[in-house]
C-alpha cells in the first residue's frame, strides 16, 4: 500500500508540475501519459524554457521522467504560422530508453563562492547531460606535430562526445526548487541505470 500511495503522489505531483509550467498543459500530460502507460512514476524533472529568436518569443518545455524500466524523455515546442500552417502550432515527441541502454550520466555543478562551500548548499545551477547512444558529437581539428616548422598534413584529431539530452537549470532562473528537483532526478536516474549493472 505504501509503494502504491507513493506512485500514486508521484504522478499526481508530475501532472502539477506539468499544469504549473503553463505550457499547453493538456497536450504536454497526454503525451507524457502515453509514453509512461501504466509503470510507476519513480522521479520526474519539468523544465520549461524560453528563448528569443530574432523578434520572436519561443517556449520549449522537456519532461523526464524515470519508472523502473524506462527513461522517457518528452520535448514540446511551440510554433508561428508558416507556410505549412497559417495558425500557430506545437509539436510534441516523446521518446522511451531502456534503462540499460543509457552510458552516461553528467552532472556540472556551479557554486559561489567555492572556498566557502559548505556541503548541501544548493548550487547556483547545474547542467545535467544524459547519453544513450542515440546522437552522437564530433569535434574535429588539424592535427599538428611539435615541429612548428613542418608543413605535413597529420590528419585531424577529434573527440566523441553523446550528445543526447543536455539540460540547464539555474536557481536565477528556474527557481531553487527546480535546482533541487534536478539534482533529485539526476540522483534517482543514477541509482536506477547502476541497479541495471548488478
Amino acid at each position: 500500500m505504501g509503494v502504491m500511495a507513493k506512485t500514486s503522489t508521484t504522478t499526481q505531483g508530475l501532472r502539477a508540475a506539468i499544469e504549473r509550467s503553463g505550457y499547453y498543459p493538456a497536450l504536454v500530460a497526454e503525451a507524457v501519459e502515453a509514453a509512461v502507460g501504466g509503470e510507476p512514476i519513480r522521479s520526474y524533472l519539468v523544465h520549461q524554457e524560453t528563448t528569443f529568436d530574432q523578434n520572436e518569443v519561443r517556449r520549449h518545455v522537456t519532461v523526464l521522467v524515470l519508472t523502473d524500466h524506462r527513461f522517457i524523455v518528452s520535448h514540446t515546442d511551440e510554433q508561428a504560422a508558416d507556410n505549412t500552417s497559417p495558425t500557430p502550432y506545437a509539436t510534441t515527441s516523446t521518446e522511451s530508453v531502456k534503462l540499460g541502454r543509457i552510458s552516461s550520466i553528467v552532472v556540472s555543478r556551479v557554486v559561489a563562492n567555492p572556498e566557502s562551500y559548505t556541503p548541501g548548499t544548493l548550487p547556483r545551477e547545474i547542467v545535467l547531460t544524459i547519453g544513450w547512444g542515440a546522437v552522437s558529437r564530433i569535434d574535429l581539428e588539424p592535427a599538428a606535430c611539435g615541429d612548428p616548422n613542418c608543413e605535413a598534413d597529420h590528419g585531424y584529431t577529434g573527440s566523441s562526445t553523446a550528445d543526447d539530452l543536455s539540460l540547464r537549470v539555474s536557481e536565477a532562473g528556474d527557481g531553487p526548487e527546480t535546482v533541487r528537483q534536478a539534482l533529485a532526478f539526476a540522483q534517482a536516474l543514477s541509482e536506477a541505470t547502476a541497479d541495471q549493472t548488478r
